[in-house]
């Protein structure tokens, strides 16, 4: 009785653990940045924090890779619950990288954290968020796909922060990628 209770008692924590993650970080990627039609990238906030009317409140941290793993910009976009975020490739997410390179590939990758400064060097990981990019393909065509729910590891966490921090701290304005609006 005691053996299948402490496997019961496992499982759940297992549950528990693995329903942390989901929706927690999103890894997508970006292509032709800078071409006609522009890509974009729709975020939503699916209301999983609202606990009393008006709550709920969460943040879309954003950090954009060029192909060789450097970041290249970072943000932090607050969405309230249902609402839609829509970001432009060209004017919001590759427009103003760290350093002197044109953007036309990479990673993005989000995390959702809890709303209020919506610092992307201080994320809060807080479920909640989950996102869709369109892709400039060749030939002008666009295609659409779900961004992945990954696993959010401390080290990942940690060099998503220090690499963003840096960015805010020595950037001189540089860096940082902008909001669009939330429709």
């Amino acid at each position: 009785m005691l053996k299948t209770l402490s496997l019961v008692v496992a499982a759940f924590g297992f549950a528990a653990i693995l329903s942390a993650q989901t929706d927690t970080f999103k890894v997508g990627y970006y292509s032709n940045a800078g071409e006609t039609p522009d890509g974009t990238v729709r975020i939503t906030n699916v209301g999983t924090n609202i606990t009393t009317p008006g709550s709920g409140n969460l943040c879309a941290l954003i950090y954009v890779f060029e192909p060789d793993q450097q970041m290249a910009e970072c943000c932090g976009c607050l969405i309230t619950p249902d609402g839609l975020l829509t970001l432009s490739i060209n004017a919001n997410l590759t427009d103003n990288p760290l350093t002197p390179v044109t953007l036309t590939t990479g990673a993005i990758k989000i995390v959702s954290s809890a709303g209020g400064a919506c610092n992307a060097a201080k994320p809060v990981p807080t479920a909640g968020v989950r996102a869709w990019g369109t892709h400039i393909q060749a030939a002008g065509v666009v295609t659409e796909t779900e961004f992945v729910d990954s696993t959010l590891s401390t080290g990942e966490l940690n060099l998503l922060k220090s690499k963003c921090g840096s960015i805010q701290s020595n950037g001189s304005g540089f860096g940082l990628c902008t909001c669009g609006p939330v429709s």
